[in-house]
């Protein structure tokens, strides 16, 4: 891809060969797509799976990891229909992934297909970056549910200069943008009214905000994650 992209530099503008970086990215995702959709029908027929969907390298024992990488125990892409049965899932745990589709097609149809693989009664457990933590900040208001839940009483700001952000953000707006965007990853922005919105477009009810848990979630995510729990009505 190095000479490739020296070539194309040569000849044509950046977007033409970010263009093709992404076209070289997509063109790799059906081969190694169909090889974990085989890989699949080891869970033919089982019932009670715990799946964890855009797993990352926090890979959990004794669930289902499902990612691009060489940790995972199926590499698909999540964006098509999954190779699970109807109602084989007892649960399903999804952190900083949702972000990553398009809004709002991509997204539902990945919700759809989580909602159809769920048992009834069973549950799907969310995290994505809390926008409404920036924006209140950025509008000067007193994030006092934050604090409440015993979070730093810190700028926000600040703490993703610190903990998070690249040394180009200085400005607010540069750090909204960043947080928003994260370069071209991030396709979409949630605060707890639309990811609930979305949700329940899915078909999921009882539909809730919950605290940060240890014993699930991400030590380094705590300070900047919006977490939800729904269900598939019983």
């Amino acid at each position: 891809m190095g000479t490739l992209k020296r070539v194309l530099a040569g000849v044509t503008s950046p977007g033409v060969v970010g263009a093709v970086k992404n076209l070289r990215s997509e063109l790799g995702l059906p081969y190694r797509h169909s090889r974990s959709v085989r890989k699949a029908a080891l869970y033919k027929g089982k019932r009670g799976l715990k799946v964890n969907l855009g797993s990352g390298y926090a890979t959990k024992p004794g669930w289902v990891n499902v990612d691009l990488n060489k940790a995972a125990d199926l590499a698909l892409d999540l964006r098509r229909p999954m190779p699970l049965d109807d109602g084989s899932c007892s649960i399903i745990y999804s952190e900083h992934f949702l972000e990553h589709l398009e809004y709002p097609g991509d997204t539902l149809a990945f919700l759809r297909e989580c909602y159809r693989v769920l048992e009834p009664g069973g549950r799907f457990s969310v995290g994505v970056p809390d926008t409404e933590w920036y924006m209140l900040d950025y509008c000067g208001a007193e994030n006092s549910g934050r604090r409440q839940a015993g979070f730093p009483d810190e700028d926000v700001f600040a703490m993703a200069k610190r903990l998070w952000h690249p040394k180009w953000c200085v400005t607010r707006m540069e750090h909204l943008h960043h947080h928003a965007r994260q370069g071209q990853e991030h396709k979409f922005a949630y605060d707890a009214e639309s990811l609930d919105h979305v949700l329940r477009q899915a078909g999921f009810t009882d539909v809730r905000r919950r605290a940060f848990d240890p014993a699930m979630d991400s030590e380094g995510r705590a300070l900047n994650t919006l977490y939800m729990d729904a269900r598939k009505p019983g």
